[in-house]
């Protein structure tokens, strides 16, 4: 009897402890205050004594059980927010040796590219440049399983950068569809797969050409969509100022979009991964990063440290501090401090961006399963509706959890502070 009663007492104190920890992912406090009674917990569909980096893509891999769903498709679609997540995926693959996360970058190629090469959904002659960024993923894995299937895959990718409209003076247009127009998500979608794909591939003067290439997208971003004043970068530029979104003396967007500078910060600290140590665009690259973290820290939320949709409006009625800009913010300045190229003194801003993440817009389900709350699900400029760059439009776009353009800076970052 003494037995039987020893593990009802064992299951009580295991329904109190989940109960207890419920109450607490409620209150979006899911920042493990009381982390013995946590890791003594079995049978979570997450355990929650890992680390947050595991812990968030554990909970993408439970409710996206195929990395092709990442961005909440509901069939196999080539689209860009897979490869981010799928990014933290490998590096815990390095990091853990666990096979799962590998099975999940493997089966994300498996599915998506066809044995010829062709790539399902993709059309090359739209030249989207969004199409470029899960690229990525099939340079990480033609390395590894060296598919032919992956190489052809790639080598249209690459056919796209030689076909990519662009300005004047040589900026890539974001979009077949939208002319003249250069997005700072591009610089993202495309150039870390740009530089990726010359390392491993191109050779001697033509690599040279592509490497600077890639340096003159940065440069002639700082050049077009940089504000002076504020530091910050506006969300787009038309080259032709046709656009109702555009000033007709600038060509500028209206405003600072959280994710849009968050996307620029990205692909910065992501394109020093594979640019050559002694290309001169180097020095150039970092110090955009060091002037940008200082803009980026100048509208850092004081008490939450957390940044808004529409950054240099905190106040404005239907601002709010939104997760998916806050996460690129974040691995930005960490990542940067890291590599060296911002001093440790800027560690303290990335992580008191990092711990106002998981205090205010983290959440734990009993289960376990960590959930990324107040993500910005889309934002645009022009097409049809037309979006046209206001600050009423950016606010009261659709806010979801889990966007893979959130959890996948989240890991990354998670990452960066694990070292």
């Amino acid at each position: 009897m003494s037995f039987i009663n020893q593990k009802l007492k064992i299951y009580a104190v295991a329904v109190l402890g989940s109960g207890m920890f419920l109450a607490c992912a409620q209150t979006k406090t899911a920042v493990a205050s009381k982390p013995a009674k946590e890791t003594s917990q079995s049978g979570k569909i997450v355990p929650t004594n890992l680390k947050w980096s595991e812990r968030m893509m554990l909970s993408e891999m439970q409710r996206f059980p195929e990395a092709w769903m990442l961005d909440f498709s509901k069939s196999p679609k080539w689209t860009y927010p897979s490869a981010i997540v799928l990014d933290g995926s490998e590096q815990l693959y390095i990091k853990t040796g666990k096979k799962q996360y590998y099975d999940y970058i493997s089966d994300f190629g498996e599915k998506l590219i066809k044995e010829d090469g062709t790539i399902l959904t993709y059309d090359l002659e739209k030249y989207n440049i969004d199409m470029l960024n899960s690229g990525n993923v099939l340079l990480y894995l033609y390395e590894k399983e060296k598919k032919e299937k992956y190489l052809k895959a790639l080598q249209t990718l690459r056919l796209q950068i030689d076909g990519q409209p662009r300005t004047k003076e040589g900026s890539f247009w974001h979009k077949k569809i939208y002319p003249y127009q250069v997005w700072l998500d591009g610089l993202y979608m495309g150039m870390p797969f740009y530089t990726h794909y010359t390392k491993d591939f191109v050779k001697g003067s033509e690599a040279d050409k592509a490497y600077n290439d890639i340096i003159l997208q940065f440069e002639s971003v700082q050049n077009n969509l940089l504000d002076k004043k504020t530091g910050l970068l506006y969300h787009a530029w038309d080259e032709s100022k046709e656009q109702a979104w555009a000033n007709k003396e600038t060509g500028l967007s209206p405003n600072f979009w959280g994710r849009a500078m968050g996307w620029y910060g990205m692909a910065m600290v992501d394109v020093l991964d594979y640019l050559p140590e002694n290309h001169p665009g180097r020095a150039k690259l970092i110090s955009y990063i060091k002037s940008y973290s200082d803009a980026v820290i100048k509208y850092q939320d004081k008490k939450s440290g957390l940044w808004y949709q529409v950054l240099d409006k905190p106040l404005a009625n239907g601002n709010y501090e939104e997760a998916t800009a806050s996460a690129m913010f974040v691995y930005t300045m960490i990542k940067s401090v890291n590599k060296g190229y911002l001093p440790k003194s800027y560690k303290a801003a990335a992580k008191k961006g990092y711990d106002g993440i998981i205090k205010n817009l983290i959440t734990v389900d009993e289960n376990g399963v960590v959930n990324l709350n107040k993500c910005c699900a889309v934002a645009g400029l022009g097409g049809k509706p037309y979006r046209d760059g206001s600050y009423e439009y950016y606010v009261n776009e659709e806010i979801r959890s889990n966007d893979g353009k959130g959890t996948g800076p989240f890991i990354l970052a998670s990452l960066e502070f694990e070292k």
